[in-house]
């Protein structure tokens, strides 16, 4: 992600966003433009998003790609998940009259790559934690089968992780993610 040198209202972010053939991510008043990831990366990103669609499938939630922009309202963080569930009605943030930014995700999956998985891990985890809808965040390797599962729990956030083989149960949605799925990839 580069950073640009201008800063910007939220407001402003949303028009140029609106103009703007590539995505951004918007914090602080700094706006900086997201990479596109590689095959293996999108290849994940739709292994994930089709495990979740066909399991949820006539239930009151739906699974959104990378192209749904999430705020979050506590934060002001403003970005692109590479997956994400709503349940129940889409609430959209009030700052937004075009209405097509979202703040009631249930759950967040992002599919680390080499060039943002410290920040995925680190700041922007950390901004997702503080989503008061959120209830399951999952991290999902780049570089191994491995995924770690981070969940709300009364006392806060409680970490689970699977490598090599196995699954995980996403509760708060009722939904299962084998490994095997999440890695398929028939053409390897």
């Amino acid at each position: 992600m580069q950073v640009a040198r201008q800063r910007y209202t939220f407001a402003e972010y949303l028009e140029l966003e609106a103009m703007s053939p590539i995505k951004h991510e918007y914090y602080g008043g700094q706006v900086w433009a997201m990479a596109g990831g590689s095959p293996a990366h999108a290849g994940v990103c739709v292994n994930v998003s089709t495990t979740l669609a066909n399991q949820l499938r006539d239930r009151p939630c739906r699974v959104f790609g990378s192209d749904l922009r999430v705020r979050v309202r506590e934060t002001g963080l403003a970005t692109y998940p590479d997956v994400s569930v709503v349940c129940g009605a889409l609430e959209a943030d009030p700052d937004d009259r075009g209405k097509h930014t979202v703040v009631n995700p249930i759950v967040v999956v992002e599919v680390l790559s080499p060039s943002t998985e410290d920040y995925d891990r680190g700041e922007k985890l950390a901004h997702y934690k503080t989503i008061a809808s959120l209830q399951e965040m999952a991290l999902v390797a780049h570089d191994q089968r491995r995924i770690e599962l981070w969940r709300r729990v009364e006392s806060g956030w409680a970490l689970e992780v699977i490598s090599d083989r196995g699954s995980l149960d996403l509760a708060s949605i009722g939904c299962r993610l084998e490994l095997d799925e999440v890695y398929r990839d028939p053409l390897a």
